[in-house]
């Protein structure tokens, strides 16, 4: 075990851990890091806290100090500078006449380095685009290119469910997504209905998917033929959280069917009707890359 504290650099952002050195730092207060961008502000998200050795990365950096009041205002005139720089490098993306749009921009505490990031359909030559940053700036400049989810966790919005992106608020990492965990969900595979504002399949596809695999391995298939205390059926619909079926029974063989529900525990598989196998797409991972 090993003793540390968790600190985030945005809202959303990654968890990284530190190693204290002796430091008693409380949750929700600010700290002083060091990282491979540089000595950055971040804010503890866990305070003191022990933790195996196996869910750190070794070496482990130590936190120079707690963050000062002189610290907080630093970090606030930085925040007025990322927009100042902002502006400064939208109005020489025009003059460039360059196709990329910008989205955010960072400056680390120590003003080490500037990091604008944007998007385009294509690749940039901004070469002359740095100079003329660098020049203006007098620091370290990086231009960082995008994907859409990434541009959506940064900018924020509401989702079709009425709330706020998971993305940009409490989700530090994007998970695999893929149109086979709609399926199983039984979801409509209409793009337009299960997929986020970023264009991509929606992060939330994931969340219920662990208990519908498990749900789904007890279910019968559509088409199944299976017998009851009515009679003798074939499978119509499911209903994976409820756990029941709809099927045609019939008393007899001649008989007209009707159409009934029946639990899991009140049917037995006579007949598997088989699989059709999975279209190509279902496994594509949707989540990552643009």
């Amino acid at each position: 075990m090993i003793e540390v504290i968790g600190v985030r650099f945005k809202k959303a952002g990654k968890l990284y851990y530190f190693d204290p050195d002796g430091l008693k730092i409380e949750e929700g207060s600010h700290a002083i890091v060091e990282t491979v961008r540089g000595v950055e502000y971040g804010t503890v998200i866990k305070g003191n806290t022990m933790v195996n050795d196996s869910e750190v990365i070794q070496p482990l950096k130590k936190v120079i100090r707690e963050a000062t009041p002189e610290d907080d205002a630093c970090e606030e005139e930085n925040r007025k500078k990322e927009k100042e720089a902002f502006e400064i490098c939208e109005e020489k993306i025009a003059k460039h006449s360059l196709d990329m749009k910008l989205i955010d921009v960072e400056i680390t505490f120590d003003h080490n380095k500037l990091i604008f990031y944007f998007t385009s359909d294509e690749r940039v030559d901004f070469r002359e685009l740095v100079k003329e940053l660098a020049s203006v700036f007098r620091t370290r400049i990086e231009l960082r290119q995008i994907g859409v989810r990434d541009e959506a966790k940064m900018l924020n919005g509401i989702g079709i469910c009425g709330r706020a992106l998971c993305c940009a608020t409490f989700l530090g990492d994007f998970q695999p997504v893929s149109i086979k965990m709609a399926k199983e969900q039984s979801l409509s595979l209409n793009p337009t209905k299960i997929s986020g504002i970023c264009g991509r399949l929606m992060c939330c596809l994931k969340y219920e998917e662990d208990v519908y695999e498990e749900l789904n391995k007890k279910m019968p298939n559509v088409g199944d033929i299976i017998s009851t205390v009515d009679g003798t059926g074939e499978i119509l619909s499911t209903n994976v959280l409820m756990q029941v079926v709809k099927a045609a029974v019939r008393k007899k063989e001649n008989d007209p069917p009707t159409i009934d529900f029946y639990s899991l525990n009140e049917i037995n598989v006579l007949k598997t009707r088989k699989q059709k196998k999975h279209d190509e797409h279902e496994h594509l991972d949707t989540s990552l890359d643009d």
